[in-house]
């Protein structure tokens, strides 16, 4: 099969870049056509892997430049998408050409604002596969008003929970296909977490949707009981400094660290014996699917999307009442006074991770997309 993945920067960071990589890497170890797009790229290098029988294609280069000042806005991606300002009219016309061009593919997009437009220039003998990585529910409602109004054009729209796809087919009905694949791990072969660490970790964009901000005064809890324990968050983002001054305000800069940016997360996972999920809302929760495979400990906020798809209560982790910093705490003390619970769910979220690895996602792409080309 011959496939094109889309992506609005394939050279930077993030968990959906990540994801949309690996997925190529698979593809294209079982023999198929891939190619990456991506629509912007800033830096010479992508910052995760890329199979060398994957290829890469670039539509602007943004290297050394930047977006150019005063660019004139798009008139296809709604403003409230949050990559809205990247899409100015240069880009959208850009992506709108490239769309129009491609020919026997299966073009496979990423994000809304490139559905969009999938939907609106991509040729109808094309097969267009419109990944969401977010909630219908969570969009902001112009976003939700322009899915509702284009996505019909679509051949498919796969989602990553069960939920959601509910709630498109509930839009939709029978106007659109829509299925639902999890995203998959790059590899279950990764080191263990080692469950005497006196370390919780958590990971994500430094931004509101993440919840630091209520991880933060859980931990400050936490160290109350456990002064010997630490609090290691990695990630990088707008949040950045008022995390800190919340960690001053407390005073826990001996116990909550703020690690930034990495591109091994899996040594950081593995360095720590308990994982915290504090999000506001999740699209999936990749992250804890990571953070199972290496066997820690979690606990998360029983938030939307996600964690309840993936976490069994008291069996492979600890879901506790979203945006409840009391909560939060109460489960972080309880798995770090109970060894055998620590280990207990450790060893059973190794066993939920098995479920995404990538012998387990990728023939249900397959199946699809043969399904999608009559193959």
């Amino acid at each position: 099969m011959k496939i094109t993945y889309v992506l609005t920067w394939a050279y930077g960071m993030g968990g959906t870049i990540r994801t949309v990589i690996s997925q190529a890497n698979a593809m294209a170890r079982e023999g198929h056509d891939v190619e990456i797009v991506s629509v912007l790229q800033g830096s010479d290098e992508p910052k995760f892997p890329v199979d060398p029988r994957v290829r890469m294609v670039t539509l602007l280069d943004r290297r050394g430049t930047g977006d150019p000042p005063d660019a004139p806005p798009g008139r296809y991606v709604p403003e409230a998408e949050p990559a809205a300002s990247a899409f100015t009219a240069e880009v959208e016309d850009t992506v709108a050409a490239a769309f129009a061009q491609v020919r026997d593919r299966i073009l496979v997009t990423t994000r809304p604002a490139l559905n969009l437009l999938s939907a609106r220039f991509t040729p109808k003998s094309t097969v267009r596969v419109a990944q969401e990585h977010l909630n219908l529910g969570i969009h902001r409602p112009p976003v939700r008003e322009a899915i509702l109004d284009a996505y019909g054009a679509l051949d498919v729209v796969v989602t990553l929970t069960e939920r959601d796809q509910n709630a498109y087919r509930e839009a939709f009905g029978a106007a659109l296909r829509v299925e639902r694949i999890p995203n998959a791990l790059h590899t279950l072969d990764v080191a263990r977490a080692d469950p005497d660490t006196k370390t919780v970790v958590a990971a994500g964009r430094l931004s509101r949707q993440k919840g630091f901000d209520f991880l933060i005064p859980a931990f400050e809890q936490v160290a109350e009981k456990h002064p010997d324990w630490r609090l290691r968050i990695y990630g990088g983002g707008p949040d950045k400094d008022k995390l800190k001054r919340a960690i001053q305000k407390r005073h826990l800069y001996n116990h909550v660290f703020l690690m930034g940016k990495t591109d091994a997360m899996d040594k950081g996972f593995a360095k720590g014996s308990v994982f915290a999920l504090s999000s506001r809302f999740e699209g999936f929760g990749m992250v804890l699917i990571e953070a199972l495979s290496h066997g820690l400990a979690t606990v998360s906020f029983d938030c939307p999307e996600g964690p309840a798809e993936i976490l069994t209560d008291e069996h492979d982790g600890l879901l506790v009442p979203p945006r409840d910093v009391d909560a939060l705490a109460a489960g972080l003390n309880r798995v770090i006074e109970d060894d055998g619970l620590r280990r207990d769910l450790g060893e059973a979220g190794l066993k939920t991770a098995r479920a995404y690895g990538p012998d387990s996602v990728l023939p249900q792409w397959e199946r699809l997309f043969a399904d999608l080309t009559g193959g």
